[in-house]
């Protein structure tokens, strides 16, 4: 009784963390586009930014799906088709979300290379090799999890043995000693690279960062200390976006790696991890939004003309 009220509680503590994760990512996604409509000049990383905002919205909406009791009248064959598409859906954008960020992260650590570094020569002038490369993305993503249209089930019996609980109404079939040790090399392979290039893109802007600073001291008086400049600013904001895809990463996988291993039913872990793993699609929008200086100077303006318009009525 205590573990079902347990996840009860957890279940609609998700609810609430998803309805903040798609409203913010929303609001994102708006305001780029409104950057857009009212002519401020594309920046390389605004596709990555509406683009990992979309990827949010669809990875809490498909779980938020998942958990929902509504959508789950019959264990029928239509339950079976729902539960394999939603756990496919919700993992590939669980999977893109790691890799627009680190597109993201390397982007702007091209962006803000000298001159006359060896990354220079990657700075790009249009969105057309970011476009091939998501859709390479989109391709790889799919194909990893792929193995999840075949193991993802409708639970028609909870008490079934074999199964591994992923919400109250789907489960994952227990895979063979062969496709199992295949798809996991292939996804820690996956992870391990995309990783692995935010650390390295992480730490060049982190060293490019500590010598404008340390330049800035030299030529400036201390008493008047230098404004960072909007790229400082942007990359500031990239790096604390990082810093919250790794702790929420290692949680997730810590997680994951004790379900996988002991291939338990616990519905609370399963519920914990559940909310750390997509902590991430509600944390980054909010991150984004506070950062992003041309966001807050297109909200402020939008705000002053809403004034202005309501004044002239009052």
């Amino acid at each position: 009784m205590d573990q079902q009220f347990s996840y009860v509680a957890i279940r609609n503590a998700f609810y609430t963390q998803a309805a903040i994760g798609i409203a913010a990512n929303t609001f994102l996604l708006c305001l780029h586009t409104a950057a857009v409509l009212v002519g401020h000049k594309p920046r390389l990383t605004d596709l990555p930014v509406t683009h990992l905002a979309l990827t949010h919205i669809l990875m809490l909406l498909t779980m938020g799906l998942l958990v929902s009791a509504d959508i789950w009248e019959t264990q029928d064959i239509l339950g079976d088709f729902k539960c394999k598409v939603l756990v496919f859906l919700n993992k590939v954008m669980r999977g893109f979300s790691m890799c627009t960020t680190c597109v993201l992260s390397v982007l702007q650590a091209i962006t803000i290379s000298p001159s006359g570094s060896w990354l220079a020569h990657f700075k790009l002038k249009s969105t057309n090799p970011i476009l091939a490369l998501f859709l390479f993305l989109w391709v790889l993503t799919m194909s990893t999890y792929s193995n999840l249209l075949f193991y993802t089930v409708a639970t028609p019996n909870k008490t079934q043995p074999g199964l591994l609980f992923v919400t109250e109404f789907c489960s994952y079939l227990p895979m063979s000693h062969i496709h199992r040790p295949f798809f996991l090399t292939l996804m820690a392979c996956r992870d391990v690279f995309f990783v692995g290039l935010m650390v390295l893109s992480s730490g060049y802007m982190v060293l490019l960062l500590y010598r404008h600073t340390q330049r800035s001291q030299h030529l400036r008086n201390s008493r008047f200390p230098p404004k960072s400049s909007p790229e400082q600013r942007a990359t500031q904001s990239i790096l604390l976006l990082i810093c919250c895809f790794a702790i929420l990463y290692c949680a997730d996988s810590l997680i994951s790696m004790a379900i996988g291993l002991t291939w338990t039913n616990n519905a609370i872990l399963v519920c914990v991890q559940m909310l750390v793993a997509n902590g991430y699609g509600t944390v980054s929008p909010l991150v984004l939004i506070t950062a992003d200086t041309q966001i807050t100077k297109i909200t402020q303006l939008t705000c002053q003309q809403i004034y202005c318009y309501n004044f002239q009525y009052l």
